[in-house]
């Protein structure tokens, strides 16, 4: 579990760092621009990561195949081809609603300039989606085969070019124009492009790959295993979806708060989300070791590898949540100069905010390992629902009726994020349980 799931993870953390980085560079503009790309951002994410459900299907998909029979390549491939058909169809509603972000933002009721600011921002964003599901279909395929070293390597290139191309054209250095935000979403696109076309030149190159011939006859279509992974991948984009979502409908409450509280909260929660790549990384290891037993027919590794990933992510989140409250003002000084009068209640607000972040870490954590180690066994469909309950049926309402009605405000807000973690990594872990003691039991028959 570890050899497959540290490259994971490190890539996990390399794709965080661009938006740590955006992030970082937006917020030396000034806090109502950083505000502005909070907004654009959460608008970013939440049909980003819808359509990025559906192309996860392709792992455990793989995964199954690989399991029932290791060296198969034609089942391999169809999978590969039509995850990349997928992408191109499911990244046109995407482009059309960003292409709108400031309409949609000030239909919300945000800010009008915050609006205008983060409308300009997506603009130039969202063009990132199509080369990341692209490249996201690749890494699947290398983590399918237990081979994700090159994923690492090519992230972290794009990392350092995404690190770069946002020093040149947000301040416009070397003689480029400066400008702005606008030139961090600039710079994300490009940087992800560099992902895609390195990974492509990987698989069409390095001998362990380029027998698939991923790229060959890439306009047959295959409509039997295209349905196949919209069966999968729908309620994978239902729970990423209802999980993310839940994120974003917190920041647009911020918003109505005040900029303070949003930058506050973009803060606290691009620390939280630097943290959870590690659960997500042995989210996508487990996904993948899981479905290897599976297919193999061995519900003793299926049992193994789950409660191996399970036990390594619920540790990690309860040492990370020490760290956050023994040092929130070294965490909140990578973003904004706590020395600096005019950013102290924007400071006061984050490390308000990372208490909270810290409680709910080890639930985070749990639930991100149990929805990967049901992904294996195929099984998404109740996990959705689950989701659904926690997060939309008990997470959002209590914390808007702690925020708003009863004054908590921000803090009521994340009282509520916590909440609803909590209750859907509870019900996940039940469903776990109950699928993997029918494995047992139908093994023992047998």
């Amino acid at each position: 579990m570890a050899k497959l799931a540290w490259p994971l993870v490190l890539t996990n953390l390399a794709q965080t760092a661009m938006t740590v980085t955006d992030v970082a560079i937006i917020g030396r503009l000034g806090g109502d621009t950083l505000a502005a790309g909070a907004l654009g951002l959460n608008l970013y994410f939440a049909p980003l990561i819808l359509g990025l459900g559906l192309v996860y299907a392709t792992a455990p998909m793989m995964a199954t195949e690989l399991g029932r029979r290791r060296n198969s390549v034609r089942d391999v491939r169809r999978t590969v081809r039509q995850g990349f058909w997928l992408s191109m169809l499911a990244v046109i509603p995407i482009w059309l609603l960003l292409w709108n972000g400031e309409a949609v933002l000030l239909a919300m009721g945000q800010d009008p300039e915050l609006s205008r600011q983060a409308g300009i921002y997506l603009r130039w964003l969202q063009w990132a989606i199509l080369p990341f599901y692209l490249y996201t279909v690749l890494r699947s395929f290398m983590s399918a085969l237990e081979r994700p070293l090159w994923a690492l390597v090519v992230m972290f290139a794009a990392v350092a070019f995404n690190a770069f191309a946002n020093w040149l054209f947000v301040f416009g250095r070397l003689g480029f124009p400066a400008m702005g935000i606008s030139g961090s979403g600039l710079a994300t696109t490009l940087a992800s492009t560099l992902m895609f076309l390195g990974l492509a030149v990987v698989v069409s190159v390095e001998p362990k790959f380029r027998r698939y011939h991923l790229f060959g006859r890439f306009w047959r279509a295959d409509w039997p295993r295209f349905r196949a992974l919209l069966h999968l991948g729908l309620p994978i984009a239902g729970i990423l979806g209802f999980e993310v979502t839940i994120f974003n409908a917190a920041a647009f409450l911020m918003g109505l708060i005040d900029a303070a509280s949003l930058a506050a909260h973009a803060i606290a929660i691009q620390i939280a989300s630097i943290t959870f790549m590690v659960p997500l990384g042995l989210n996508q290891a487990v996904t993948v070791r899981v479905g290897l037993a599976n297919g193999a027919g061995d519900p003793a590794g299926v049992s193994r590898a789950g409660w191996t990933a399970y036990a390594l992510g619920v540790s990690f989140m309860a040492l990370m949540a020490l760290v956050m409250v023994a040092w929130p003002e070294l965490l909140i000084s990578g973003f904004i100069d706590i020395a600096d009068p005019a950013n102290a209640a924007v400071l006061g607000l984050a490390a308000t905010f990372l208490v909270f972040a810290a409680l709910f870490q080890i639930a985070d954590g749990a639930q991100a390992v149990a929805s990967g180690m049901l992904r294996g066994l195929h099984d998404t469909k109740v996990p959705m629902f689950l989701a659904a309950i926690g997060y939309w049926g008990i997470g959002l309402p209590l914390g808007v009726v702690l925020a708003f009605p009863l004054g908590y405000r921000g803090s009521g807000i994340w009282a509520g994020l916590f909440s609803g973690l909590a209750v859907v990594a509870l019900l996940l872990l039940r469903r776990w349980l109950g699928r993997e003691r029918l494995g047992l039991v139908r093994q023992r028959q047998a």
